[in-house]
């Protein structure tokens, strides 16, 4: 990050309310990343995103390879450059055991960065399955295909997995949901403003070129791209909107094999299922029925020939970033340019180097663990989850609206939600995996298979309630109801500017305790979560009477958040976003709460001129210091279950009244809502 480092005098801000306590002054003048992000020009009460980040944003534009910029994009490049040094050193090696970690990790980045025998091979490394498309001679043969590309590039036809079964969480159970689609949602496919016509215009055209570039003449390029928007628009028809798929007993349909095979009987599904390597399932979840009905009819409603040309550019597209230049610059030119409105290309490494962590995260996480995680990391992590967890219990037991009876089951169900924090106890077996120098593009993938493996051998089993689905060097978490589990990876201990020595307790306790496991935490009783049990089966556990008074506070969330205009006339919307903006609400909460009880909190010491009150609200505003382009933002609102960063700041917060307090946020402020209209669920 680039940072001026001058002092931003505290008369000079906005929030004169807010002054240093006198019992403590002798940090008021200590350079401090918060202070050097405020916007002094604004009011926190106007825009406390814009307040708290504003400085930083107009200092640190977003580059021209990036469609953002911010603190995901600081901590990615920390992340990266470690990663990068495991690359090099493992490629370095002259002599490596053929099978061992470092040989997989440095023949992999190798080849990623081998452009002149990328170049040279073109698009070789596809021909045996470009060949195989030409001999498709029917609907069955697509099927089969489609089976293989699976496995190896792309989701096809169908979207399909091998998960926990939400009603049975200890069984896996065989998946089978809507999907097969190119563009990011089904909205893409029919939304009628400027920018999504434009966008499907540009889809048409970067499709012909892939295929010319593919070996198409003119005439059959453009056939074939009429062809794939076609199938994918009437594909798109039949699929429901995101925030349908928020109703987890609607889009859960458990039926017998031999039922799905009659329903849908034009599409062979036993031969997929033997395609995908499964021989002895009875039994599939499907997710959306009408879509399968829809699949079903455009089996007929398509030629072979149209079906064929559906499945090369299926196979193309997912592979074109790992082949020769002008298919991975075309590549960007769509999805990169287009719709998310970067300007030129990431550097090669910086590619390479996140493609190899995408597909050997396990592997260089061993290494990441072992050799650049501060000391400390677990333990603290652990300690801050634990106090956010003891103050979930207590606003349980407080809350005003749910009965006694409902209470003791949430109590239940928060004592059995596991915490996984840091990195694993035991790592995946790769050891199946093959990997050379020989070709980036068959290296990935081999990897997709092995992954695509790894899945189907889950099957028949039961669930391994150990297992990770993030490395520790992914700066994420996740909340999995299935499991009733969340999983903090080891790199979230990482704040920028503050990687020296471990951030104060005020930053951890609102960007690890509130953004981070409380929100988290909170996800177990969100709209979906709190259809899940303590076991992770989907139950309703709630009187009628909880459920209702749930659901009209839910409402108030959906109003809240749907009147947010994020861009020209693009408003969030309430219904799909309700889950995370339930948890974030809630998850600010419970991190203030939590930081009350620290020591920094209760002796009230003044760092960089600003009390822990301001340091904890200042760094949940740092959590989601993220600047972006309008053509990604305008995807993140029609794709993302999240609303955009500046709204996980500034809608949960309107809702705080400790907020108010804090920074002198007076009524009639645009952050500060009436008292009838703020909502705390949790």
């Amino acid at each position: 990050m680039n940072k001026n480092y001058w002092i931003i005098a505290i008369a000079a801000l906005s929030f004169a309310s807010c002054k240093p306590s006198q019992n403590d002054q002798s940090n008021s003048n200590v350079i401090d990343e918060l202070s050097l992000h405020i916007d002094s020009t604004l009011k926190p009460g106007d825009d406390y995103f814009m307040f708290a980040n504003g400085k930083w944003f107009k200092d640190n534009p977003i580059p021209a390879s990036e469609r953002s910029n911010g603190i995901f994009r600081t901590i990615a490049d920390s992340v990266n450059a470690a990663i990068l040094n495991i690359c090099e050193t493992s490629s370095a090696q002259s002599k490596t055991e053929k099978g061992s970690n470092e040989q997989k990790i440095g023949d992999f980045y190798f080849s990623g960065m081998d452009t002149s025998a990328i170049e040279k091979a073109g698009i070789e490394a596809l021909r045996l399955e470009m060949d195989a498309i030409e001999k498709v001679n029917s609907f069955d043969d697509v099927v089969a295909f489609a089976s293989r590309l699976h496995a190896i590039s792309s989701s096809p036809l169908i979207s399909f997995y091998i998960g926990s079964d939400d009603k049975i969480s200890s069984k896996n159970a065989v998946f089978v949901w809507q999907g097969g689609l190119s563009l990011p949602d089904r909205e893409y496919y029919f939304t009628k403003d400027a920018r999504s016509v434009t966008i499907r215009e540009e889809f048409a055209k970067h499709m012909q070129s892939m295929f010319k570039l593919a070996g198409f003449d003119d005439s059959k390029a453009s056939s074939a791209s009429k062809d794939i928007m076609s199938i994918e628009t009437t594909l798109a028809s039949a699929s429901r909107k995101m925030e349908d798929l928020r109703d987890p007993f609607a889009n859960y349909n458990k039926t017998p094999l031999t039922d799905f095979e009659k329903n849908s009987p034009a599409v062979n599904w036993n031969l997929f299922l033997k395609g995908v390597g499964l021989t002895n399932v009875d039994t599939l979840i499907v997710g959306q029925p009408e879509f399968i009905a829809q699949l079903n009819k455009s089996s007929k409603q398509y030629s072979i020939d149209q079906w064929k040309n559906y499945l090369t550019w299926h196979l193309i597209s997912n592979l074109s970033p790992y082949l020769s230049s002008a298919f991975d610059q075309e590549h960007f030119r769509f999805f990169g340019a287009v719709l998310n409105g970067t300007k030129e290309q990431r550097p090669r490494w910086k590619r390479v180097v996140e493609q190899t962590d995408n597909q050997l995260g396990e592997l260089i996480g061993q290494v990441y663990v072992r050799d650049y995680l501060p000391k400390g990391t677990k333990e603290k992590l652990q300690e801050i989850g634990t106090a956010v967890k003891e103050v979930y219990k207590d606003r349980i037991n407080k809350l005003d609206w749910m009965s006694d009876v409902t209470k003791q089951k949430a109590q239940v169900k928060l004592d059995a939600i596991i915490m996984k924090v840091g990195y694993p106890d035991k790592w995946k077996d790769m050891s199946a995996l093959e990997v050379s120098r020989d070709s980036y593009v068959k290296n990935v993938m081999n990897a997709n298979q092995w992954e695509f493996n790894y899945m189907i051998n889950k099957y028949g089993k039961p669930v391994d309630r150990s297992e990770w689905g993030m490395t520790p060097q992914t700066y994420n978490a996740y909340y999995n109801p299935s499991n009733n589990e969340i999983v903090v990876p080891a790199c979230n201990i990482i704040v920028p500017g503050y990687e020296k020595t471990m951030a104060d307790d005020a930053i951890l306790y609102s960007i690890i305790g509130g953004s981070t496991f409380g929100h988290e935490f909170t996800h177990g009783f969100d709209d979906q979560g709190r259809n899940y049990d303590e076991k992770g089966n989907l139950n309703n556990w709630w009187t009628a009477e909880d459920s209702t008074r749930f659901a009209q506070k839910t409402q108030a969330i959906v109003k809240q958040y749907s009147e947010f205009l994020v861009i020209d006339s693009l408003y969030i919307n309430g219904e799909n976003t309700l889950g995370e903006n339930i948890a974030d609400i809630g998850g600010i909460n419970m991190g203030w709460e939590a930081f009350r009880k620290t020591n920094q909190y209760k002796q009230n010491k003044i760092i960089a001129g600003l009390n822990p009150s301001q340091r904890f609200f200042l760094g949940y505003a740092y959590a989601w210091m993220v600047n972006m382009r309008d053509e990604a933002m305008t995807m993140r609102v029609r794709t993302d279950v999240h609303s955009p960063a500046k709204f996980r700041i500034n809608g949960p917060l309107s809702n705080i009244p400790e907020f108010y307090k804090t920074f002198n946020i007076k009524e009639g402020s645009k952050m500060r809502l009436p008292e009838d209209e703020r909502v705390v669920i949790w």
